[in-house]
């Protein structure tokens, strides 16, 4: 329970945060190629400093304790933000939180899957909270934009990181036995294993699929004369979808790998749907698919890491898989921040793209992953 309300308030920032961050930077004078910059600082830190901070925070066993200084350091970071308007400097600050920030979704994975492992939780159950509150706080989010000055927005992300970060004191300390050194090396050696990269690679290029998606979309309704709340709505209507579908993963009986491939189709037809500009009704109907684009390419990932990785070193892999999924996304914002400039929303062929490599690249996998579940099972 009290990971399931970290997972909540936590996801409750990220609620606000992705579809009203950009709308900020526009109403307080950034340009649009600068949005495209700023917006990637926290995919830039998941392949620089997170895999640092996850891996030792695991190695001296204070998972708890760095998950609640992080959560600390980050509200004051925003806050700090708030002040600011020159975008060179919005994006040297937003780097330096981001570094903070963004380690705490791998080890607030890392402790739930810990305790999958060890006493059989249901991931899928403590994250729906998470996507649960993303819903609304979006919404909020959404009504509050419709009252106060776009300029204003965040100093709702700085309530919300706050809150988060008082929950975080609830967290109970995990009960496991100190790690050696070479656990650490083990952690390194995964990255030699190519079943493990193929996992973590086709996570990152269907997850990072959603790149465009992320920066550009509510700027996009913003200019297409849809009101804070529709645009609140539209992301909401897609975490509904990924929420039924954490909800409803015990109940899968197909393979991981199998859940991955149909995460990585789901997006091929997203995104081309998507850079045809439907009207809001076709929209709302196509943001269902993002619990098969995020919601069930996440659930698979996360059943091959624990099918797949001792339990000493589950928050590792997870920083390794958050931290490839950090460089594609990254990239991919930049680059999406050019290719809207110039097309708009031909962006989206591109993201359509990348999700049939991340399929391609399962699809080589699987036969190799079902025989090494069968012998490891």
């Amino acid at each position: 329970m009290r990971i399931s309300l970290f997972y909540a308030s936590t996801f409750g920032i990220i609620g606000v945060h992705l579809p009203f961050f950009p709308v900020w930077l526009k109403a307080i004078g950034v340009d649009v190629s600068w949005i495209g910059f700023i917006t990637a600082a926290p995919s830039l830190s998941r392949f620089t400093v997170l895999p640092f901070v996850t891996a030792t925070a695991e190695h001296r066993q204070i998972l708890r304790g760095t998950m609640i200084a992080l959560a600390f350091v980050t509200a004051a970071g925003f806050a700090w933000l708030g002040l600011l308007r020159d975008p060179l400097t919005i994006l040297i600050v937003y780097a330096v939180i981001a570094c903070l920030w963004t380690p705490l979704s791998p080890l607030t994975d890392g402790y739930a899957l810990k305790g999958v492992a060890c006493y059989g939780l249901d991931y899928g159950r403590m994250r729906l909270w998470g996507s649960a509150s993303f819903v609304v706080f979006a919404l909020i989010a959404g009504l509050l934009f419709e009252i106060i000055e776009p300029q204003n927005l965040i100093w709702i992300i700085v309530a919300m990181a706050f809150l988060s970060a008082l929950v975080g004191l609830g967290i109970a300390p995990l009960d496991t036995p100190a790690a050696s050194p070479a656990h650490q090396g083990r952690a390194i050696g995964l990255l030699r294993q190519p079943l493990f990269l193929a996992i973590i690679g086709s996570s990152a290029l269907i997850q990072g699929s959603h790149a465009a998606y992320y920066v550009f979309s509510s700027i996009t309704w913003q200019n297409a004369g849809f009101g804070g709340f529709a645009i609140a709505a539209l992301w909401s209507i897609g975490v509904a979808a990924e929420i039924v579908v954490f909800a409803i993963s015990p109940r899968f009986t197909l393979s991981p790998q199998v859940l991955v491939l149909i995460g990585a189709a789901s997006g091929v037809l997203r995104w081309v749907i998507t850079a045809q500009e439907p009207r809001i009704e076709v929209l709302a109907v196509v943001q269902l698919m993002h619990g098969l684009t995020f919601g069930i390419t996440q659930v698979g990932t996360v059943a091959l890491i624990v099918r797949s990785v001792p339990h000493h070193v589950i928050a590792s892999a997870q920083g390794y898989m958050v931290a490839t999924q950090g460089a594609t996304t990254s990239l991919t914002m930049i680059c999406s921040g050019l290719i809207y400039a110039w097309a708009g929303e031909g962006v989206y062929y591109a993201m359509a793209v990348m999700a049939f490599a991340g399929g391609l690249v399962m699809a080589f996998a699987r036969k190799r992953l079902d025989t090494h579940h069968a012998v490891t099972g």
